[in-house]
C-alpha cells in the first residue's frame, strides 16, 4: 500500500504540475492513468497498475517516455496459521523514444530504450536499445496505422540467474481507431526478435471519456518470451481497468 500511496502522490504531482505550466508550454502531452483492486472475505489481497505516458512535440523531433508498474500482493495462512501478506507480482517499466522528423510529415528516424524489472518473471531484467526508420502507413479522418523497424541490442537476466544479451530485429505497430467523439480503440504490436529470445508485447485497448480530461480504460496485454526457464511459463497476461487523466 505504501507503494500505491508513492504512485498515486506523484501522478498528482504530475498532474499539479502540468496545469500549472499549461499555458506556458504546449509541446507536451501527458496522460497518468492508475488502477486498483482490494478484496476482502475469503480472498484478501491488493493489486495495483499505474502507468505514466508523456509525448512532446517539437519542430523537428518527437520524443515520446513512458513508466509503467503493477504489483500484486495476497493474504495468505501459513503453516502455523498466521496471517501473511505475499507478493505475487511486481514489474516496472520505463523506457524513451527520440524520433527525428524527415521531410515528409509522417516519416521518422528514431533512437528507442527500454528496461523491464519484473521480479516474478522469466526475465527479471530485460533491457533493449534499437534505431530504425518509421512512417505512417495508414491514415484517414478516423483511422490511423504507424509501423517502425530496426536494428538493436538485449540483455537479458533469467530468473534462473544467466544472463544473455545480443542483436536483435525490433518491429512495432501503433492502430488507433476514433470510434465516436468520446470512444478510441487502439492496438499496439511489438516484435524483438533474436537468436536468444523473441520478445512479442501487444495490447488491445479501449478509452471512453467521462468528461474533458477524464477516460475510462479498459486493457488487455499480452507479453510472450520464446526461451524461458523450465518453471516458467512463455506467456503472460494482464486485465486492467483503468481511469486516466490526460493534460
Amino acid at each position: 500500500m505504501r507503494k500505491l500511496s508513492l504512485l498515486a502522490a506523484a501522478i498528482a504531482v504530475v498532474s499539479v504540475n502540468a496545469n500549472a505550466n499549461t499555458a506556458i508550454d504546449k509541446t507536451w502531452t501527458t496522460s497518468a492513468e492508475l488502477g486498483a483492486i482490494t478484496t476482502t472475505g475469503n480472498t484478501v489481497g491488493t493489486s495495483v497498475t499505474g502507468k505514466i505516458d508523456a509525448k512532446q512535440e517539437l519542430e523537428s523531433w518527437s520524443n515520446q517516455y513512458i513508466f509503467s508498474a503493477f504489483f500484486k500482493e495476497d493474504e495468505k495462512t501459513d503453516v502455523d496459521g498466521n496471517k501473511v501478506k505475499e507478493r505475487s507480482a511486481e514489474r516496472y517499466l520505463i523506457s524513451a523514444k527520440a524520433a527525428y522528423k524527415l521531410d515528409d510529415e509522417f516519416e521518422k528516424l528514431f533512437m528507442y530504450g527500454s528496461y523491464t524489472d519484473d521480479k516474478f518473471g522469466a526475465y527479471t531484467k530485460y533491457t533493449t536499445v534499437a534505431v530504425g526508420y518509421g512512417t505512417r502507413l495508414y491514415n484517414s479522418e478516423d483511422m490511423s496505422l504507424d509501423a517502425e523497424i530496426g536494428p538493436g541490442y538485449f540483455t537479458g537476466e533469467r530468473s534462473t540467474g544467466e544472463t544473455e544479451n545480443g542483436l536483435i530485429a525490433r518491429a512495432a505497430a501503433s492502430y488507433k481507431w476514433t470510434l465516436s467523439e468520446s470512444a478510441t480503440f487502439a492496438q499496439t504490436l511489438s516484435v524483438e526478435y533474436g537468436d536468444d529470445n523473441t520478445r512479442t508485447i501487444a495490447e488491445t485497448s479501449l478509452a471512453a471519456k467521462i468528461n474533458g480530461s477524464l477516460q475510462m480504460k479498459a486493457a488487455f496485454l499480452i507479453q510472450n518470451d520464446s526461451e524461458v526457464p523450465v518453471d516458467k511459463k512463455a506467456t503472460d497476461t494482464q486485465t486492467t481497468l483503468t481511469l486516466v487523466y490526460s493534460f
